[in-house]
């Protein structure tokens, strides 16, 4: 036990013998002590609900330690999201399949389960841009934090600088790094630039560690497999190389459809087209009243003259 924890626990009269606790605030001292600060922070609640409900020992310590648990577990997921650096926005249950019938619904909860990091699986989603292909990882990568895991993501561009940063770190230090030292990293948009020599080889150590170690990688690309090579310097030999660790015992979704961005496009044109069709028929709308207005004007103007005349 730590020093400075043995004196918070001899100021809150803990140790070395605890007396009873007569009153709440002595109560919420002690699990402050013992680090349980949502127990504490609850224990108002807790114990006039107690009273409400006739609970017995039991049952209060239950609803304590639940709620301990819970909030927790709440925090943990916050800050593993945090760092993560997932997007924001796009969930499995927000995905829009109907739309997208290529993807497997029951396929993805599947995948939501999470066996696939426990089992050291990767997963390939390839497709056209705008599919989904990101919606769908960040949605796994969220999935993956609630059941557990340490995630991390990337874009190519992003995890290239950082690699090249650690170009010549020692790899006893290199492991430690959150790209290798996570259950599941995420590698998005592989395919949007070609890499030279040297990032290759960087890419390559990265998933033969990974690979070695039994940690999953998930890659969103739009090249097909055999278009790989011209992205890695074209070499064959090492896209290969990184394609056999890549796939062994991995999950390939193969994505076809129309893009997401493309949809929301026609929709505001389609919301422009009516409502430029609607402006349209109100000004045609507006002009009927006030031609009918100055055939009033006009009719009123002749019967005037016809009046002065019979005056006449």
């Amino acid at each position: 036990m730590k020093i400075a924890q043995t004196r918070k626990l001899h100021a809150a009269g803990i140790l070395p013998k605890p007396a009873p606790a007569q009153e709440p605030e002595a109560l919420r001292e002690r699990l402050e002590a013992l680090r349980l600060p949502f127990a504490a922070e609850g224990l108002d609640g807790l114990l006039h609900e107690s009273v409400k409900q006739d609970w017995n020992v039991t049952a209060f310590l239950d609803a304590m330690l639940r709620l301990e648990l819970e909030r927790q577990e709440e925090r943990r997921v916050a800050q593993a999201i945090r760092i993560s650096h997932l997007p924001t926005g796009p969930t499995i249950s927000n995905f829009d399949f109907a739309f997208q019938p290529s993807v497997s619904r029951s396929q993805l909860q599947t995948l939501s389960t999470g066996q696939w990091i426990r089992e050291g699986q990767g997963l390939l989603l390839q497709g056209p841009p705008g599919v989904g292909k990101t919606h769908l990882v960040v949605g796994l990568g969220l999935r993956a934090i609630e059941t557990g895991f340490s995630v991390s993501f990337y874009h190519l561009d992003e995890l290239m600088h950082q690699l090249k940063k650690d170009a010549q770190l020692d790899p006893a230090k290199l492991k430690y790094r959150k790209y290798m030292a996570v259950n599941l990293v995420i590698i998005d948009e592989f395919g949007y630039q070609q890499l030279d020599r040297e990032e290759s080889n960087l890419f390559f150590r990265v998933v033969n560690y990974r690979y070695a170690k039994g940690s999953s990688t998930a890659i969103t690309t739009n090249k097909g497999i055999a278009s790989w090579p011209s992205v890695l310097a074209d070499d064959e030999v090492l896209a290969g190389a990184i394609l056999d660790r890549l796939l062994h015992r991995a999950t390939v979704l193969n994505i076809q459809g129309r893009s997401y961005r493309l949809k929301e496009l026609d929709a505001q044109l389609q919301e422009q087209t009516s409502t430029t069709t609607a402006d349209s028929q109100t000004t045609a709308g507006s002009q009927e009243p006030a031609t009918a207005r100055g055939q009033t004007s006009v009719s009123a103007d002749r019967l005037a003259e016809a009046g002065d005349g019979e005056a006449l």
